[in-house]
């Protein structure tokens, strides 16, 4: 997760260094032409303040969700990044630019907080809770469509995502091998 933060970071700082020229990788709502960039928008920002909200909640949840397997974290965030930039491009504003990680963050979030229901597994249902409790205040305000230059779109396709996320990537409880007399 710290390299991962550390390209975010990395990458903007070229952006303000080329004067704002990564920014165009944000998608534009139904443009055919936006579809290479459903991936790369979810590494970009537009700014220092937009990456600084998105570093803390995408270091602590990537690295809950990590501890689940990094094959299967690579893929949960592989989905949410597809699902979130091609939900954008499909119904966010015409004439809008959106950019940015927290798609990835409310997916991993939707997920987290829904896999330990989905697997019952007593100790992510507990995590699910917890995670929950300390950021569900901040997922329920970033879904309000009242905040002007907030995409509340990618924030609730990202939110959906994760939990179908959570589903897709379950893991499946190992079958019992049934005890035979000799």
């Amino acid at each position: 997760m710290l390299a991962w933060v550390a390209l975010l970071w990395l990458l903007e700082v070229v952006d303000v260094a080329t004067g704002h020229a990564l920014d165009g990788f944000g998608v534009t709502p139904r443009a055919p032409s936006e579809l290479v960039d459903v991936v790369p928008s979810s590494f970009i920002h537009f700014g220092f303040a937009h990456l600084a909200a998105n570093t803390v909640p995408l270091l602590v949840l990537g690295f809950l969700a990590a501890l689940t397997g990094l094959r299967r974290f690579l893929l949960v965030c592989a989905l949410i990044i597809v699902v979130d930039g091609l939900g954008v491009w499909l119904i966010a504003p015409d004439r809008t630019n959106t950019a940015g990680a927290s798609g990835v963050i409310f997916g991993l979030f939707g997920f987290l907080l829904v896999s330990g229901f989905v697997e019952r597994r007593a100790l992510g249902v507990l995590a699910g809770v917890l995670i929950a409790a300390i950021w569900g205040g901040s997922i329920l305000t970033g879904l309000a469509p009242t905040q002007t230059g907030v995409s509340w779109q990618g924030h609730l396709i990202g939110l959906a995502a994760g939990v179908a996320a959570a589903f897709v990537f379950r893991r499946r409880p190992e079958p019992s091998r049934a005890l035979t007399a000799p």
